[in-house]
């Protein structure tokens, strides 16, 4: 089943248009900031951006905070309440379920199929913004006195190999954060057979956690929303790394992750599948 859901991963061009998408947008911000040569003052704008025009080697990490907080999680919304809900409105789910498959084998599949959709997403989108800001505005040797290095938001300087390992470490952070996300959409998709119902319900989800965060009255249920420690990632990126909010997040996605995959579950192999 995982190599079937595969398949239709490889084979779906909405799955690579909107990959595609993802990664239009930091090469179309990186073109502006090459053209105007202005970057925004530091701590105005996203995260990054006021460094990548002396150093290329930082702008994987400027995309990835350009994409994270709404392109990507759209992305995410839409592929997995597509996962089972598509499925029922297409009327396939049915004759799916007549192979000699388990529900819960499907439903691992569908889970497996998510986690590589996020994960080549993020890799394109990484691969892509280096290979743009490397072209555009250099390896930063000017800046810091070596090829590939870059400086902290410390103001101490990481070699390539230390960058490379920092910006993997924030590359596996997001992931997980993104997998938390797919959950609760997974969750929605199985209860919907609308796929763009499924996709809406989890990016209220995503407005609602957002809006709460920004109000003083909602402090003591912050810690919990889903997105609370999405931007922690922006923390391997400091001398040394700040691990609390990264080692909180991880636990919190990761309660997200059993809690709505469980719901899933449960909801998907008690439901009567008529479509």
């Amino acid at each position: 089943m995982i190599a079937v859901e595969l398949r239709k991963l490889a084979s779906r061009p909405r799955v690579w248009l909107s990959i595609g998408l993802l990664c239009a947008l930091p090469a179309l911000v990186a073109v502006l900031l090459s053209v105007s040569n202005l970057a925004p003052p530091p701590g105005q704008g996203g995260a990054f951006l006021s460094a990548v025009l002396r150093n290329g080697a930082l702008f994987p990490a400027a995309a990835l905070a350009l994409v994270l907080p709404v392109f990507l999680p759209l992305a995410v919304a839409v592929f997995a309440g597509d996962a089972v809900a598509g499925e029922a409105a297409t009327g396939t789910l049915r004759y799916l379920l007549v192979r000699p498959v388990s529900r819960s084998r499907v439903l691992v599949a569908k889970m497996v199929a998510l986690a590589v959709f996020i994960v080549l997403a993020i890799t394109m989108v990484v691969v892509t913004s280096l290979v743009v800001g490397l072209a555009l505005f250099g390896t930063g040797a000017e800046a810091v006195g070596q090829s590939g290095a870059a400086t902290s938001l410390s103001g101490v300087t990481l070699g390539p190999g230390e960058l490379a390992l920092r910006l993997l470490g924030a590359i596996g952070y997001i992931v997980v954060c993104m997998l938390g996300f797919g959950s609760i959409a997974l969750f929605f998709s199985t209860l919907s057979d609308s796929a763009i119902g499924a996709a809406l319900a989890a990016l209220a989800v995503l407005i609602a956690s957002s809006v709460l965060q920004t109000l003083q009255a909602a402090d003591s249920i912050k810690p919990y929303l889903p997105t609370n420690y999405w931007l922690s990632w922006i923390d391997f990126f400091r001398d040394p790394i700040l691990w609390r909010n990264i080692d909180s997040g991880l636990v919190l996605q990761a309660c997200y992750i059993a809690l709505f995959f469980g719901a899933s579950w449960a909801n998907f192999a008690a439901k009567d599948i008529t479509s």
